[in-house]
């Protein structure tokens, strides 16, 4: 498998105050990812995406600027299934579990929590109240083509069935959204829309996998930041999936192709 590229995520000297705007000189001076590419293929993605990560001692920060000349948004209720129109999204890996994050340009929010069922086991970390499979109502999942004849039952990741919680939310997760334009608004050409995100590292405690919080200087974890845009193609209508880093396939549930995130104690600018 060829070597991922980092990505390296730099210090902010001031709690950034979420608006969606990116506007913050913070944002303005951050290294962005390139340009993001088709999932499967890797070929650059129609519209521009980029995203960039900061952070301090409190918080994670991620933002997305998101080309799009007529920005759509319809699901308004929490955790709806907003990859089914057009989003951007964010998965952190935990090792043995990871947390997937999901927002359209409503600041519509979806978020699940998953722990694969190797790493589950009596008296693990994972027995706990907070992941009681029955009291959360878990379910399973064996990533996108669990469906799929072959694989019907496990699917295709080596390690197979994972426990989803989709009732966990990130503690005091922050997010905004910001239209430069009309949104539901076919009648005039926007220019897209950006997303300022804030992961607070105290509710990081089951993702660190031993690691510290906040990082250290050097510090690495893997996220998966990617975009999913429905397409109009005559009378047809296609859903492609860009992101920084290209996975091969049309599965975004690979932590092993997660970008890495190297943190640097250099403030950014």
């Amino acid at each position: 498998m060829e070597s991922i590229s980092p990505y390296i995520a730099q210090r902010v000297s001031h709690q950034l105050a979420l608006d969606g705007s990116l506007t913050d000189p913070a944002w303005q001076k951050a290294l962005k990812t390139p340009r993001f590419a088709d999932m499967a293929t890797g070929e650059p993605a129609i519209f521009d995406t980029r995203s960039a990560v900061l952070w301090d001692d409190e918080n994670l920060y991620i933002g997305f600027w998101v080309e799009e000349p007529y920005p759509t948004a319809a699901l308004t209720e929490r955790d709806s299934l907003i990859f089914k129109e057009n989003d951007v999204e964010v998965f952190i890996d935990g090792g043995d579990c990871y947390y997937e994050f999901e927002i359209n340009a409503l600041n519509t929010v979806y978020e699940v929590f998953f722990i694969w069922r190797d790493a589950y086991t009596k008296g693990s970390r994972f027995d706990v109240p907070e992941f009681d499979l029955i009291e959360r109502n878990a379910l399973t999942f064996g990533g996108n083509f669990d469906r799929t004849e072959e694989h019907f039952w496990r699917g295709t990741h080596p390690r197979g069935i994972r426990w989803a919680f989709l009732d966990w939310d990130f503690p005091g997760m922050k997010s905004a959204v910001k239209v430069d334009g009309q949104l539901n608004d076919r009648s005039e050409v926007s220019r897209g829309w950006t997303v300022e995100l804030a992961f607070p590292w105290a509710g990081m405690k089951h993702l660190a996998d031993g690691r510290s919080l906040p990082p250290k200087d050097g510090d690495t974890w893997r996220m998966f930041l990617g975009r999913f845009q429905k397409l109009r193609i005559g009378n047809d209508e296609v859903q492609a999936a860009w992101c920084c880093t290209p996975h091969g396939v049309y599965d975004t549930h690979l932590p092993n192709q997660f970008t890495p995130i190297v943190f640097s104690d250099v403030v950014v600018g």
